[in-house]
């Protein structure tokens, strides 16, 4: 079969940042990984070439290839290029080359069922949590209202999973005088779980379908919570769809813009001694929600000075050793600084890091929730509340009600909080 645009788009970048590096080893330097990951980056200039070498299809280093396996997105490789490549990009590559000497059959396979599990884990998740008014927030919105939105809200997949969230960011835009339209889910998905398993021709279909409902929504601009979709749609998918024009923002880059007029709205004083839970793969991203918070009145904001890696938890799971620690260090910096409060950003490191607060003396919130304290506005956290009884069978009955009325199967759902809540737990309690 032919390439498919999306598979000649990534071909046409390949070949320019072959033609561009120079092997210099600036963004091996830079890495966190190799050291966490114990690759010997002596000869960063080594390692750089060899990930040349794979792009190529060539003989390579291992190390080479256990470096493209453990990037975790941090993001510190883009500003040390000087010669206009992506690092982060090129590191994407390697690892999708090396995916895609495997067998094709078993990377459709694999694809398949990431995106079914993905699909299940989201509508069950969900569901246990929100009655159905609420659920029909988070669907494309194609209601008779004429008036124009200012920004598409990208969900992405996964946020819906902790719906206070999405809610929350809901309710600043709404209070900011904001009008937007909500699109996401697996409908609208960003293609990464395809991508990921060297199903490339498919990843490509539904990123490219996605970019276009984006685009024609509110001419392209779109606010995106998901690091990981910001990441995929906006330097992976993006850039090759020359057709197709689109503005990805971070919401937290937007709101921090945005930073004179909710400040004004924020009066209530939070009188919390806070730290907070960061990674710095999307830039600026840390700096906005740092300067949100330290806007907040009453609200003492701790720096921990902690490693500073990945783009979200997720993104670590190639080390689970390391992740463990990175999880490990931050909770007893946090007790050492003796905060109250261990403030999230992520959707996914909220999910993992939520449980710990049974074990440590502070509690742990995704940092919206502080600023919706602030504002009078208040989302519960039903998901924190479900995980916390960490045991399957108290959440089932605990969310009964919500589950026979959305129709959902008991035994799916068991599963569900089985391996998506329960068992998503890098460092395991105490």
């Amino acid at each position: 079969m032919p390439d498919s645009p999306f598979e000649i788009a990534l071909d046409l970048r390949v070949a320019e940042v072959l033609e561009r590096c120079t092997s210099c080893g600036d963004c091996v330097k830079v890495c966190p990984m190799p050291e966490a990951a114990g690759i010997d980056a002596d000869d960063p200039y080594a390692i750089a070439g060899g990930v040349l070498s794979i792009l190529r299809g060539t003989d390579h280093p291992e190390a080479s290839a256990r470096w493209a396996a453990v990037c975790s997105g941090s993001g510190h490789c883009i500003p040390a290029c000087q010669h206009g490549v992506n690092p982060r990009f090129m590191l994407a590559m390697a690892r999708l080359a090396l995916r895609r000497r495997t067998d094709a059959t078993a990377r459709r396979r694999d694809a398949f069922a990431r995106f079914g599990g993905m699909t299940k884990g989201v509508r069950v998740l969900s569901r246990m949590q929100l009655p159905p008014d609420l659920l029909s927030r988070f669907r494309a919105d194609d209601t008779d209202d004429d008036t124009q939105p200012d920004v598409v809200f990208y969900t992405g997949c996964n946020l819906v999973k902790t719906p206070h969230i999405a809610l929350l960011c809901f309710d600043i835009m709404e209070a900011l005088g904001v009008h937007y339209r909500v699109m996401g889910g697996p409908s609208h998905c960003c293609g990464v779980l395809q991508f990921r398993a060297g199903d490339v021709a498919t990843s490509g279909r539904v990123a490219y379908r996605t970019i276009e409902r984006l685009a024609g929504a509110v001419g392209g601009r779109a606010l995106t919570w998901c690091p990981t979709c910001q990441v995929q749609l906006g330097e992976i998918v993006a850039p090759g769809k020359t057709d197709t024009a689109l503005d990805l923002q971070p919401f937290l880059l937007f709101l921090a813009a945005r930073l004179d007029a909710l400040r004004p709205l924020m009066t209530r004083r939070v009188e919390k001694r806070v730290g907070l839970h960061e990674h710095p793969g999307i830039a600026g991203v840390s700096e906005a929600a740092c300067a949100i918070l330290e806007a907040i009145p009453g609200l003492e904001f701790v720096d921990f000075a902690q490693p500073r890696v990945g783009y979200m938890c997720n993104t670590l799971n190639a080390l689970p050793d390391f992740k463990r620690e990175v999880h490990r260090a931050q909770l007893q910096a946090a007790a050492d600084a003796g905060v109250t409060t261990l403030a999230g950003i992520y959707h996914n490191c909220h999910r993992e890091l939520c449980s710990h607060e049974r074990d440590w003396p502070f509690e742990v919130v995704n940092f919206l929730e502080l600023v919706g304290e602030s504002m009078g506005l208040t989302r519960p956290d039903l998901f924190k509340r479900l995980k916390l009884m960490q045991d399957v069978d108290a959440v089932l009955a605990d969310a009964a009600p919500l589950l026979a009325t959305n129709q959902v199967d008991l035994d799916e759902a068991r599963a569900v909080v089985l391996t998506d809540m329960l068992g998503e737990q890098a460092l395991p309690l105490r």
